[in-house]
């Protein structure tokens, strides 16, 4: 097991100064917002949206005239309001205005079904709804389900209900705050992972405030100078953090894109802003690597990249810093335990490893029988800290199965090295078991991935004709083209299982490799392997 923390602290304790910067009556938004003020940053932008600059003064106003309109709704503190808005003003606003009046803020992913906000607007009894009118059309069948919502839309068009921005406007600003307690619960997010309906985790007013503590100052040392730019965006519990949490705790400023991120679209956004802080997920990194219209090194002010989602393959890592001269530092989080709790760290990165246990968290491996491996053997990973969430709302089977105590299960296969660098083999369910031995998914296709001609993989299990497990790649190549005819296609597959030969053990090399122009991947851009499974020949 590796201890982060203090060795004399018990497992899963955070060290004692981040526990007692945090009184007993604290709420998150008042503390973000008042210390902003203090700072003599009112007129200082906290935001940048396509509207132009937003200040913490502008924001703080907004935040106290959000509360207001809340209370002029007849919603009590506790009570949910649903938040499916897209990344402008109007997200932190609605966030941090609930928050500070006690309400229980949902943020929620704006690419989900119809069928997902109906589950999640009856799950969590919401009493209002926030919507960009953009996303209003997959809410408009349901809302009549759902007799106690208030709907308010966002946008040039109400679509029939309260404006958002008119409410701000009309509404008188007011500074209270609600008596909240740091363990009282601020907001849920939504996870569904790869099956399944999609669960609430819960978090306190206290976890936010405890990510920046453990992670965010400690390793990122953002200051009030910082631009900052998260491809994540605010409703995932990596782009909150990134955007919102360790920005605002300093003072910085964020620029926020609406849009779905391109490379092209991110490309020129690094032009137009001086962004020094920049997050994404290794997909992303690759396709912008990848993209002809990317900047030049002298083009950007690029000083601090981070990554998750998914571990960084080490040749885009390696290519990055070539490009860039900036390390990538590749972490480990999750929407339980709000955000990365295992990662490299300036002047340690190690590529092709996703560092060591954040100061405040431990971390331990266990195999299938529930005990610890011994290093260097592969197990599970669980981890044990301060923002874990204290449950999945309404959900008491999978909060037991992932919430075993002061230890949250992540579903990550891990191997810890001589060194104590914790390596990444694959997500539990995404496992090969080839002639008796596990082979590690993220493994091959890392191998994959360094050959010059591959964008991107995704290896998952397939079944030969003796129905024997063996690998099977689905690779994307930087130029389609390649391998559109028969010939060439065999040749490059030919070249690409040599390829990995030279890598790895022979027994890992993909039986079979198909070319695809794209990959399934969620919001996020994390490869949704399931759906590649599922086109396998019935087990």
């Amino acid at each position: 097991m590796a201890v982060a923390a203090d060795a004399r602290a018990p497992a899963g304790s955070v060290t004692p100064t981040a526990v007692g910067a945090i009184p007993r009556e604290y709420n998150f938004a008042a503390d973000i917002l008042e210390r902003n003020l203090k700072a003599g940053r009112a007129d200082k932008p906290a935001f940048i949206d396509p509207r132009g600059p937003w200040t913490y003064g502008q924001l703080a106003d907004r935040v106290a005239r959000f509360g207001a309109v809340l209370r002029s709704l007849g919603v009590r503190r506790e009570e949910r309001v649903l938040i499916c808005l897209l990344d402008t003003i109007d997200w932190p606003t609605a966030f941090l205005g609930a928050i500070k009046a006690g309400v229980v803020a949902v943020p929620v992913n704006t690419l989900m079904t119809e069928d997902d906000y109906r589950f999640m607007l009856a799950d969590s009894r919401a009493r209002v709804l926030i919507v960009s009118d953009a996303l209003y059309p997959k809410f408009a069948s349901v809302i009549g389900e759902c007799p106690e919502l208030t709907v308010v839309v966002s946008g040039d068009n109400a679509q029939g209900h309260r404006g958002f921005e008119d409410l701000i406007d009309a509404a008188r600003s007011d500074t209270a705050t609600a008596p909240t307690l740091c363990d009282d619960i601020a907001f849920w997010l939504y996870t569904s992972g790869s099956t399944g309906k999609p669960k609430g985790a819960v978090h306190v007013h206290a976890d936010l405030k405890l990510t920046d503590d453990l992670y965010g100052g400690p390793f990122l040392g953002i200051t009030e100078k910082d631009v900052c730019y998260s491809v994540a965006k605010l409703f995932f519990a990596y782009g909150l953090g990134n955007a919102l949490t360790f920005p605002m705790s300093v003072g910085a400023t964020t620029v926020l894109l609406p849009d779905r991120p391109t490379p092209d679209g991110v490309a020129a956004l690094l032009r137009q802003h001086p962004i020094t802080v920049f997050y994404a997920v290794p997909t992303f990194y690759a396709a912008f690597l990848a993209s002809p219209n990317a900047p030049q090194r002298s083009e950007v002010k690029l000083r601090c990249c981070v990554s998750a989602g998914e571990a960084l393959p080490e040749d885009v890592g390696r290519r990055w810093l070539a490009r860039y001269g900036t390390d990538i530092l590749d972490g480990l989080g999750s929407t339980e335990m709000l955000h990365i709790f295992l990662s490299n760290r300036p002047g340690d990165v190690k590529y092709g490893t996703t560092g060591k246990p954040v100061p405040g968290y431990d971390i331990k491996l266990v195999g299938d029988d529930g005990l610890p491996v011994q290093q260097g053997e592969m197990g599970e990973l669980l981890v044990a800290g301060p923002t874990s969430a204290i449950m999945y709302w309404n959900n008491r089977e999978q909060s037991r199965a992932t919430f075993l105590g002061e230890w949250t299960r992540s579903g990550d296969k891990y191997i810890e090295d001589k060194d104590g660098y914790f390596v990444y083999c694959g997500r539990r369910d995404d496992m090969l078991r080839v002639s008796g031995q596990y082979v590690s998914p993220f493994e091959v296709e890392g191998a994959l991935q360094s050959h010059p001609d591959v964008l991107e993989a995704a290896v998952v299990a397939w079944l030969d004709s003796e129905g024997l497990t063996k690998p099977k790649a689905f690779v994307v190549l930087k130029a389609p083209e390649k391998a559109e005819k028969t010939q060439a296609r065999d040749l490059m597959s030919r070249a690409l299982q040599e390829h990995v030969k030279s890598k790895l053990a022979p027994y890992k090399y993909p039986r079979w490799i198909e070319f695809r122009r794209d990959l399934p991947k969620t919001a996020t851009g994390k490869i949704q392997r399931f759906k590649l499974r599922a086109e396998g020949p019935a087990r």
